[in-house]
């Protein structure tokens, strides 16, 4: 898993790449704490545009972040989720607590 960060007009939007498992979470989530921290945004926003799959550690990344997040007054939103990524927030209620934005349905044209 890769994250990259960027930082515009106070909005802290961390983008993550690659499989979002159990190994990738234990990696991710110290750093995204350490961005939070170090950057303390008015914004926060993880970007889940480029992960391929992601099982229920992605629930306890998404938690951390956003409790973070809050703690220090931030907003917080979850942008660009699979259709995949976006049944496990669902399944779990985490869609009911916090902004994750519902990914666009796909229409198929004969």
């Amino acid at each position: 898993m890769k994250i990259y960060s960027e930082r515009d007009n106070g909005v802290l939007t961390v983008s993550l790449s690659g499989e979002l498992d159990h190994h990738a979470a234990r990696n991710a989530i110290p750093e995204i704490s350490r961005l939070i921290d170090t950057e303390l945004p008015v914004n926060l926003v993880l970007n889940f545009e480029r992960v391929s799959f992601m099982d229920s550690s992605g629930i306890a990344l998404v938690i951390g972040a956003y409790k973070r997040a809050s703690s220090i007054g931030s907003t917080f939103s979850v942008i660009n989720t699979s259709k995949q990524a976006y049944k496990v927030f669902n399944a779990a209620g985490i869609c009911k607590i916090m902004n994750i934005k519902e990914p666009d349905a796909i229409t198929v044209k004969n």
